[in-house]
């Protein structure tokens, strides 16, 4: 009979374990991502006023008026085009270059802790530290433009309204690229040797094997990529608010988190703001949805194909 409750209680006990295992992260998701979402719908919806602790301020009910003037913003429309932009530019390069970095790490026989080093250490140094050093590279007196002399811009990169997002784009692509080579580089390194051999025996060079290879056996890194870069770029405000001051040249970089900034707490219109940020929540899971939907389009029409 002891077996039997033992048994019984075994299942049950695990449950239990696998809560409290569980319950730490679950009050951080509550606390890091669930509150402050649902205090910016309530803040969205009334005529918020920043006040003192304990202070009694009246906050009245105004309902979808501080979306009405979010979505009047022309600064919101071209802050979303903006980051489109970025988008176009940084999730693409992040995933060639971040896969075939790693493809060329897996296949290194010396020095590879250093390389593998030496491409995360952007990502983990410090932004400011990292935006200066572009910075210095890409401003009107910058080495760029030195190195470029009569062949440089004219504006220069970052007050460029042209070219100012770009400079953006590639240096978050820079920055970040360490963190995704590691993402494909744990997948590619679990792809049997076995198959490049037998592909090297039916005469296959390098580049066929990578696109036969390589490219469908990370397919699941790829997706889990895409949808990470797409969510960070999507949220992007460190660099344009250091790089071109805000958001220049004339909102030329101006990014929906940037502007959600500048509402709610330069100008002091918290509503406004808080407003944006629900629109910039639902276009990121819907950009992030699409990119998924479009990439399992094409993994099954791949695997129709053969």
């Amino acid at each position: 009979m002891s077996r039997a409750r033992k048994g019984r209680g075994g299942p049950r006990s695990k449950v239990l374990i696998g809560l409290w295992l569980a319950a730490p992260y679950a009050a951080y998701l509550v606390i890091v991502y669930a509150v402050p979402i649902i205090q910016g719908v309530r803040i969205s919806v009334l005529d918020y006023v920043y006040a003192a602790p304990g202070a009694s301020v009246p906050q009245p009910f105004v309902g979808l008026a501080n979306y009405r003037k979010a979505l009047s913003d022309p600064q919101l429309r071209r802050s979303f085009l903006n980051i489109l932009e970025f988008l176009a530019i940084n999730v693409p390069l992040t995933v060639v270059l971040g896969l075939t970095l790693a493809a060329v790490l897996a296949k290194l026989t010396r020095m590879k802790t250093f390389f593998r080093s030496a491409f995360f250490m952007p990502f983990v140094t410090a932004s400011i530290a990292v935006i200066g050093i572009w910075y210095f590279l890409f401003s009107s007196s910058g080495l760029i433009n030195r190195v470029l002399g009569d062949w440089a811009p004219n504006p220069s990169w970052l007050v460029n309204s042209k070219l100012a997002m770009l400079v953006i784009a590639l240096e978050v692509t820079w920055k970040q690229l360490g963190f995704y080579v590691l993402l494909y580089l744990a997948g590619v390194l679990l792809i049997p040797e076995s198959l490049y051999e037998a592909a090297s025996i039916d005469g296959a060079g390098v580049v066929r094997q990578f696109r036969a290879i390589t490219v469908p056996a990370v397919r699941n890194v790829t997706i889990l990529v895409t949808t990470l870069a797409l969510i960070v770029g999507a949220n992007l405000f460190t660099e344009p608010y250091l790089l071109t001051n805000g958001g220049g040249p004339n909102g030329a970089s101006m990014t929906p988190a940037l502007l959600i900034y500048q509402n709610g707490v330069e100008q002091g219109k918290p509503g406004v703001g808080a407003a944006m940020g629900i629109l910039l929540t639902l276009f990121v899971l819907l950009v992030a949805g699409l990119g998924r939907g479009v990439q399992r389009l094409t993994q099954r029409g791949a695997e129709e194909a053969r």
